[in-house]
């Protein structure tokens, strides 16, 4: 996922069904006379010298007429910097063979995206046990009920919380506010490109059984009668769930995802499926570009950016989001919404496109943070089939004060210069994020100054690469990845083919490295309830999508958009020529956020402390003035 975040945009990642035909390699490799390139550097890859020169030296001998033999291995090795043996050179030319016997057969194997591979990653670093927890009476803030109003579309922008109280008072049926949310849907999609399918036949069923259950008297809870939106990677029966991608627009899932079926349960209405990057990067995917609200000649960052748009356009009450490296906190920045990224583990990802097995994580997006508590409520726990998820209570209190919370702060991030010696902005959020710790300290919180911890691993590339070109394995070799409308250098046709070239000891290092990461992390949430930190850079997005530690991204202030990229990403042609005229006109203030970080399985106490932030300002309030 990656687009940079006003700050800069990032993004997520996704799957694959189409068939692969293993070459024909019954003749020894030793006298192969022309193997098609691809497959040979691809099996090169597979014995772990894919990062070397190794093997496309090789090829372009083998390409000229030669064999595989000691000779043309050693004339290889001098130009590629590496040195074998004469034994070792013999045994490469055997292996070359029965390697590739096992890796043909393994290419015949049918892996569907939904196959999950058998190592499973658990944030908990091993020695260390997590409290004790019981499940708690959830407390809720006490709003008002306010009376009905004179047209619904004043409701939109409502918060769940807000929301929930009219339809349980039976101020407003659940059809009623289905009706005005669809409306809204046809209204403004054309302008923002948020919306992959409508679920009007679907929404309207259960928004009349919604309607009966509550006037008899069976109320499930806040959500009950809720229209919300799902990201489009999301399956639900009968309906399209295309990834945001043009191999998949035409791909029906004959199941419901597990967060699509607790939200029936909870009474919710499912009203759209939202747009997301195609197979979870940035806002482009086959339809066009997802929209910003604030400044539709803008896109709304990704990859929920469908999500993001739509909720903070007043076009659903609510949304669901995924993330594996910053593809809720980046959308929610650009549009101005409270998004949470939950624990690794917390959300079961049943139904789910798969990126990173590791990695991906299923979070709401809404207008507030306790919303964000009430729908996290709803859908986390063990499914039984996402073997990551672990049984840990969330216990919402809306009453916890800042002071109860011990709260820390990165002092060097915060502190380090607005700008850099040639005078240009390189932290243009400072004050507003300053602000921020400015409004705790005065609702109570005292501040706890921090070191960053050491990161030991450059990025995320060796994990998160690996694992998101496995899952679309058969997407690219099928070629059929050159379907997708971004085909750039760092669009994921190309990473998924770079994706290939990573040895297998170095992924498997690397999730070595990542447990220094994740016991450093765990040691500094020892004494701490809430890190406040700015929502960019490694500490919010590398780092802990790395350990699986929850977010919180919370608007809190606006500045003027960045210039448009000169020239736009390759588009749909609904979009054609949209990103060329917005270049000249003005650039209007748009949303900036803050993050509030949390322990592993603890989401209440950053959502507790976002709680009382947006109590104490407006931000989350405000609204794109068009809609």
């Amino acid at each position: 996922m990656f687009q940079p975040v006003v700050l800069p945009d990032l993004a997520d990642r996704g799957r694959g069904s189409y068939g692969y035909t293993a070459p024909n390699f019954s003749q020894p490799m030793t006298t192969l006379a022309s193997p098609d390139r691809r497959q040979f550097l691809e099996y090169f890859s597979s014995l772990g010298l894919g990062a070397s020169l190794l093997p496309g030296v090789l090829w372009s001998k083998v390409a000229a007429g030669a064999e595989i033999t000691k000779e043309t291995i050693a004339a290889a090795e001098e130009i590629a910097g590496v040195a074998f043996t004469e034994d070792e050179r013999a045994m490469m030319v055997r292996n070359l063979t029965s390697q590739k016997t096992a890796i043909d057969a393994l290419h015949r194997v049918k892996l569907d995206n939904s196959v999950a591979p058998v190592l499973v990653f658990d944030p908990v670093p091993p020695g260390v046990a997590l409290a004790p927890k019981r499940k708690a009476a959830m407390v809720r803030e006490r709003l008002p009920i306010m009376a009905r109003p004179t047209s619904l579309d004043e409701l939109a922008f409502l918060p769940v919380s807000a929301l929930s109280e009219l339809v349980r008072a039976r101020r407003v049926t659940p059809s009623e506010l289905t009706s005005m949310y669809l409306d809204r849907l046809k209204r403004f999609d054309p302008q923002l490109h948020c919306v992959v399918t409508l679920t009007e036949e679907r929404a309207r069923a259960q928004a009349r059984a919604a309607d009966s259950e509550i006037s008899q008297g069976r109320y499930r809870g806040p959500l009950h009668g809720i229209p919300w939106g799902a990201k489009d990677l999301l399956a639900t029966r009968g309906y399209l769930t295309t990834w945001g991608a043009g191999p998949y627009r035409e791909q029906v899932v004959d199941s419901d995802a597990a967060v699509v079926k607790r939200l029936d349960d909870a009474g919710a209405i499912l009203i759209a499926k939202l747009t997301l990057g195609e197979l979870a990067m940035g806002d482009v995917w086959f339809g066009g570009t997802t929209r910003n609200p604030w400044w539709p000649e803008q896109g709304s960052s990704g990859s929920s950016a469908g999500p993001g748009s739509a909720t903070a356009a007043g076009l659903v009450g609510f949304s669901i989001g995924t993330e594996t490296l910053g593809s809720i906190s980046s959308p929610a920045t650009r549009n101005g919404v409270t998004g949470l990224r939950p624990t690794f583990g917390r959300v079961p990802r049943t139904g789910a496109m798969a990126l990173s097995w590791s990695m991906d994580k299923i979070g709401p997006m809404c207008r507030s943070a306790e919303d964000c508590a009430l729908v996290l409520d709803a859908i986390h726990g063990p499914d039984g089939f996402d073997l990551a998820v672990k049984e840990r209570p969330f216990n919402w209190n809306a009453r916890v004060s800042p002071a109860q919370l011990r709260v820390g702060f990165f002092r060097s991030v915060f502190d380090r210069a607005e700008r850099d010696e040639q005078n240009r902005v390189v932290y243009p959020t400072k004050a507003d994020d300053r602000a921020v710790l400015d409004t705790l300290e005065r609702l109570g919180a005292t501040l706890i100054p921090l070191e960053v911890p050491e990161m030991p691993l450059n990025g995320t590339s060796l994990i998160l690469t690996p694992e998101a070109g496995a899952a679309f394995e058969e997407l690219t070799l099928s070629g059929k990845v050159k379907e997708m409308v971004q085909q750039h250098a760092g669009a994921w046709p190309n990473t998924f083919r770079a994706a290939h070239f990573v040895p297998a000891v170095d992924y498997i290092n690397a999730n070595r490295a990542r447990l220094l990461l994740m016991q450093r992390w765990w040691e500094l949430f020892r004494n701490i309830d809430v890190i406040v930190t700015p929502t960019g850079g490694s500490n919010q997005l590398s780092a802990t999508n790395l350990t699986g530690n929850p977010a919180v991204i919370v608007p809190h202030g606006f500045r003027e958009a960045p210039p448009l990229p000169a020239a736009s990403p390759p588009a749909a042609p609904a979009d054609t020529g949209r990103r060329t005229q917005a270049a000249t006109t003005a650039r209007p203030q748009t949303p900036i956020s803050i993050t509030f970080l949390g322990p592993l399985f603890e989401e209440e106490k950053p959502l507790a402390l976002a709680h009382a932030y947006q109590e104490a300002t407006d931000w989350h309030r405000r609204r794109p003035p068009a809609f």
